[in-house]
């Protein structure tokens, strides 16, 4: 065989090395990710799923409300006087202009 081959060994090796390092670095990246998890009370197994669900319910997924909706909340939060004559005609005239 020619001298090209010669160094066709510790090529393999170098490179068998290079992805025993790696898969040892991802499963010790895992446990860690996965004991972090579960001392935080969470399923690691479920993780990705419990995280679906928390955004799907939330308000992140909601259609925006429309601007009649947006005013007569704000009427109403101004008929219990939770908010100022003031504040109220700030915030209509921000959601006027806003939409």
């Amino acid at each position: 065989m020619g001298p090209q081959f010669d160094f066709f060994p510790i090529i393999f090796g170098i490179v068998a090395a290079i992805i025993v390092i790696a898969v040892i670095l991802i499963v010790v990246m895992s446990v860690k990710n996965a004991r972090k998890v579960k001392d935080a009370g969470h399923d690691p197994l479920t993780l990705h799923a419990d995280l679906a669900n928390r955004v799907l319910d939330s308000d992140v997924m909601r259609p925006a409300q429309s601007t009649e909706q947006r005013l007569a909340k704000l009427d109403e939060l101004h008929a219990r006087n939770v908010i100022s004559a003031d504040e109220h005609a700030s915030a209509r005239a921000e959601i006027i202009r806003g939409s």
